[in-house]
C-alpha cells in the first residue's frame, strides 16, 4: 500500500485534472490518494470517479487557507464529508476572497509591464480557480523570473511589488469546519513557511489547541533530520502522522508520487485514524 495525502488536480493550482491525476498515481504505485485542492471540494466527484476505474482509494480532502498571527497556515482536511453545508459554506467564503486577491493581483502583475493579464489568467485556469501560482506562471512565461519558485520571491512575497494580502478565516474557524464535516485536520508542511523552531512550535500548538490531530511528516521535500524533528513534535502532542508529496503535475519531477519515506513506527498513522471514525 502506497499513500500520497496531499496533491493538487487542475479544480486549484495543478497542471493535471483529478482523473488525469488518479491515473498519473496509479501508473506510480500509489493505491490511497488524497485530493486536496486549495480550498475547493470542486475535483472529488471526478476523482473519486476516476478512484473507481483505476483501483486507487481516493479520500476526500481540502487544503484550506488559514490566518494565523497575521500569517497563512495551510491545514489538510482528509475523510471529510463533501456535502456537509457548514464546510461548503466556509469553502465559499474561502472562494469570495481568492476572487477578490486575484482581482488585485490583475492590478499588480499588470503594473509589471504585463499585458492581457486578466485574459491570459483566464485561459491558464479554464475551469479551476485562480490562485497565485498562475500568476507566478504568468510571469516566468513573460521572462521575468527563470522558475515559479522565483516568481513567487522576486514578486509575490510580501514586501515585493505584486504581493496582495488575502483575509482567510481564522485557524480556528477552518479546523471547525473541517471536525463539523466528519474530517480529520491535518497541518501541513510544517517547514514550509520559513519558521524558526521556535514558531514552528507555537503555531502547532495553536493547532493543536483549535483541535488539530494530525501532522505531515513525510513531505518529499523534508530532510531526514526535519522528519525526525516533526516526529517528535508529533509525539509531544499526541499527532497522528500524515504523508504527502504536495503534488501538482509531472513537472514537479525531482519528487514523483509513490516515492515518500514511510512514516516513524511508533507514529499512528492519520489513515488509521480515518478508519476508526
Amino acid at each position: 500500500m502506497s499513500d500520497d495525502l496531499h496533491s493538487h488536480s487542475t479544480a486549484s493550482d495543478g497542471r493535471l485534472s483529478p482523473a488525469e491525476l488518479v491515473a498519473y498515481v496509479h501508473q506510480r504505485g500509489v493505491t490511497r490518494l488524497a485530493l486536496t485542492d486549495h480550498d475547493t471540494l470542486g475535483g472529488l466527484a471526478e476523482a473519486r470517479a476516476a478512484g473507481r476505474r483505476y483501483g486507487v482509494d481516493v479520500i476526500n480532502g481540502i487544503e484550506l487557507s488559514a490566518g494565523w498571527r497575521s500569517r497563512t497556515l495551510h491545514i489538510v482536511g482528509l475523510g471529510i464529508d463533501d456535502t456537509h453545508a457548514g464546510l461548503r459554506a466556509g469553502v465559499a467564503a474561502q472562494q469570495a476572497e481568492r476572487e477578490r486577491r486575484a482581482a488585485a493581483l490583475v492590478e499588480r502583475v499588470t503594473a509589471l509591464g504585463i499585458t492581457d493579464v486578466g485574459q491570459r489568467i483566464d485561459a491558464m485556469v479554464g475551469t479551476g480557480q485562480v490562485t497565485r501560482a498562475h500568476f507566478a506562471r504568468l510571469i516566468v512565461a513573460e521572462g521575468k523570473a527563470h522558475r515559479v519558485a522565483d516568481a513567487f520571491k522576486r514578486y509575490l512575497a510580501p514586501g515585493r511589488p505584486a504581493h496582495v494580502r488575502a483575509e482567510w478565516a481564522t485557524l480556528e474557524a477552518v479546523i471547525t469546519w473541517i471536525r463539523a464535516a466528519g474530517g480529520i485536520a491535518v497541518f501541513a508542511h510544517p517547514f514550509g513557511y520559513g519558521f524558526t523552531g521556535a514558531w514552528r512550535r507555537r503555531a502547532l500548538a495553536a493547532f493543536v489547541a483549535a483541535g488539530g490531530t494530525a501532522v505531515e511528516i513525510s513531505t518529499g521535500t523534508t530532510s531526514v533530520q526535519q522528519e525526525q524533528q516533526i516526529a517528535r513534535d508529533a509525539r509531544e502532542w499526541g499527532l497522528a502522522g500524515s504523508l504527502g508529496s504536495d503534488f501538482h503535475g509531472p513537472d514537479q519531477f525531482w519528487l514523483p508520487p509513490g516515492r515518500l519515506r514511510p512514516l516513524p513506527e511508533d507514529i499512528p498513522s492519520v489513515v488509521e485514524r480515518l478508519a476508526g471514525g
